[in-house]
């Protein structure tokens, strides 16, 4: 559900702060000059404490008409990764309190107050569990950072609502109703309008659906004239049954989130005029339901992409590149970007390759590819660069069609390599970048800063990266 959890600046601690966190250092000492009446080093070394990141010692003392709490939190280096992981501690540590006061330490705010926030999301139909902390109070905050903080944190937890969203509600065209609620421009085509335009890899992907399938573009205009246009594509599968390439039923139990890409592109677009990015951005989401039905395509159609390209299916499993490639090549031709940048939940292989921390990138420019790999790093949405091998190419050739959409035979077995060599046929020869987020867009466990399911992950990347342009 959105954020609940406030976060608001004062510059001195409350008299009346029922709950108080305050910082120490590695090296054990108050990162914060705060007179407390309470002998820190002796608490500190009675409890053993270390200094690392994200440890609290809990500390009862008197208040006036009553007890209260001092929080000591341990803040390691300062570095922003520990200053993440103590905030999102934090968070965690008060929850079903009405208050936390947090005295902030030394660093980047924006980063703390971010995870303290991100640490507070949750996601539960029906009744609700033990609530999150009702407020933050950051005492020596940066308003500045304070303010950013927020509109990415709420950019991220409307990401997650979208994408933990069940698919009995979630279909194609509520997608573009919720793209509609951004504050942007947008524009769908329905599948009659989607028939005319010939998107039919669109069109292949949702016919065997009760719910049609649907594009759907959202434009952000800032309010100066911007030198860069970018393009971003999302792949926006609201489930994915695998269509007659069936699935079995564990691996159909996560696919309402088959969309975060989509979902990242939506949320992505409503948050950049409140961060002021100087950029034009356009997001196009390309949304359809992969199910089994007797109008579903089969393993060995053929169909034909917008512009003219064919392709033959020889696993409808492999659904998300054939909408994303409709989307890329609609971009090529008629958006005129200097760059396009797509994300999507495309390969089981490439958690295999890098686990679920970490994020890949294929590219076909290497400034592109860099500045989206330090967007990564400093926005804690980490990106590996994976390569584009040009000699597994021969494996997506067809006998009767242009290309296939997966490998036929397992003459190479990158999975996650041929998804990129596919879609990078579709982008022309602009900047492009592919982001595949299967790995890392849904968590098992609630931990740190995410919550178990949607991770939201792609859109602090993707608005550091457009906020820096």
């Amino acid at each position: 559900m959105p954020i609940e959890t406030t976060a608001t600046v004062v510059a001195e601690v409350p008299d009346d702060a029922e709950l108080l966190a305050v910082p120490y250092a590695a090296d054990l000492n108050p990162a914060h000059a705060i007179e407390l009446h309470l002998p820190v080093p002796d608490l500190l070394a009675l409890y053993e404490a270390k200094g690392e990141a994200g440890e609290i010692v809990d500390v009862p003392v008197a208040r006036a008409g009553g007890a209260g709490r001092v929080l000591l939190y341990g803040v390691g280096d300062g570095s922003p990764g520990a200053l993440r992981k103590a905030a999102a501690a934090l968070t965690r540590r008060a929850k079903g309190r009405e208050a936390l006061t947090v005295v902030v330490p030394a660093g980047d705010h924006a980063v703390f107050a971010e995870a303290a926030l991100l640490a507070a999301y949750s996601f539960k139909i029906g009744e609700p569990g033990k609530q999150t902390v009702r407020s933050l109070v950051l005492v020596g905050a940066d308003e500045e950072q304070v303010r950013r903080a927020r509109t990415v944190s709420r950019a991220v937890a409307l990401t997650r609502d979208l994408t933990n969203t069940p698919s009995s509600v979630k279909n194609p065209a509520w997608l573009a109703e919720r793209a509609a609620e951004q504050g942007v421009a947008v524009r769908v085509w329905d599948e009659e309008q989607l028939r005319a335009d010939g998107f039919g890899g669109i069109l292949a992907v949702g016919q065997g659906s009760a719910s049609p399938p649907r594009l759907i573009q959202l434009s952000y205009t800032p309010a100066e004239p911007a030198e860069r246009h970018v393009v971003l594509v999302g792949k926006g599968i609201t489930f994915d049954s695998g269509g007659l390439s069936l699935k079995p039923n564990e691996g159909m139990k996560a696919m309402k989130t088959d969309m975060a890409g989509g979902a990242v592109v939506i949320a992505v677009l409503g948050a950049l005029a409140e961060l002021g990015a100087p950029v034009r951005v356009t997001g196009l989401v390309a949304a359809a339901e992969n199910m089994p039905s007797g109008t579903s395509q089969r393993p060995s159609d053929v169909i034909k992409h917008y512009g003219g390209r064919t392709v033959e299916v020889l696993n409808t499993d492999a659904e998300g590149r054939l909408v994303m490639a409709d989307a890329l090549a609609y971009a090529d031709a008629e958006l005129d970007p200097d760059a396009v940048v797509d994300i999507a939940t495309l390969t089981g292989a490439i958690s295999i390759a890098l686990g679920r921390s970490i994020g890949a990138v294929y590219s076909s420019d290497d400034v592109l590819a860099k500045q989206l790999v330090e967007a990564g790093q400093a926005s804690d949405d980490r990106l590996w660069r994976m390569p584009l091998i040009d000699d597994y190419v021969p494996a997506l050739e067809s006998s009767i069609a242009d290309m296939t959409n997966v490998e036929s035979g397992s003459r190479y077995g990158a999975g996650s390599i041929t998804a990129a060599l596919f879609l990078r046929e579709f982008a022309g020869k602009r900047p492009w970048a592919h982001l595949d987020i299967a790995g890392v867009g849904r968590s098992m466990a609630d931990e740190g800063t995410q919550s178990k399911g949607a991770t939201g992950f792609g859109v602090r990347l993707l608005l550091e990266w457009l906020t820096r342009a």
